[in-house]
């Protein structure tokens, strides 16, 4: 059975969502504060949580630090009221697979929870270990720690989920579109350039030949 956290403290938000969730064969439980957030969202526990930023004790931006932070792997979307682009980015760099406002429309959660899971699912299907390595460059699924030969490399959240889908599909051009889908899961605008941004990041940390442009195509990290 799959299990979902409701990180919500609006009663009547709270029980719409259990409702829905649960008429559609999910598992719920709900906590109203963000400690209990931080406490309960384990990998062991749950297969995805739902986050409202506004909770009391802790905002959604503090317990997606501390989840991600002690190397928590659960799909997370963000669910609020903020609607300002600091909070929509904010999230996602620390750490939320999607962000969905309110007021919202059940029908478009539900879509983007089965979205999760199944990527999710399929993302387990795919590792055989918790390292992923290619190259001179290790990364660590459990930790999110990322390795150039014996040094280490501080990366956002963001950083991490773009170099991990270069480290599943080595030699491989991705498009920007790929990239925006598998790294952001979010509708960012088509003509944006935050993924050449990002990349220019992690050249910068990983050095300037680490992903390649193709040109007229998209990017590829190599194998060697």
């Amino acid at each position: 059975m799959t299990r979902i956290l409701v990180a919500e403290d609006e009663e009547r938000t709270v029980s719409f969502l259990e409702k829905g969730l649960r008429s559609n064969g999910y598992t719920t439980v709900a906590v109203g504060t963000g400690p209990d957030a931080i406490a309960l969202a384990r990998d062991d526990a749950f297969d995805l949580m739902i986050l409202d930023l506004g909770l009391p004790g802790a905002d959604g931006h503090e317990v997606l630090r501390q989840v991600r932070g002690r190397g928590e792997r659960l799909p997370i979307i963000v669910l609020t009221a903020r609607s300002g682009i600091h909070d929509t980015v904010g999230a996602l760099d620390g750490g939320a697979d999607d962000h969905i406002a309110k007021p919202f429309r059940f029908e478009e959660l539900l879509a983007r929870v089965r979205l999760r899971l199944r990527d999710d699912a399929q993302a387990g299907d795919q590792a055989s270990s918790t390292q992923i390595t290619v190259g001179a460059f290790t990364l660590d699924l459990r930790t999110r720690r990322v390795t150039v030969g014996d040094s280490d490399v501080e990366l956002t959240a963001r950083e991490f989920a773009l170099l991990e889908t270069f480290m599943r599909n080595p030699d491989r051009v991705l498009t920007r579109m790929e990239l925006l889908s598998s790294a952001w899961g979010y509708d960012f605008d088509p003509n944006s350039n935050v993924v050449d941004v990002y990349v220019r990041y992690l050249r910068n940390k990983l050095g300037p030949d680490a992903i390649e442009t193709v040109r007229g195509a998209g990017y590829r990290m190599r194998r060697s």
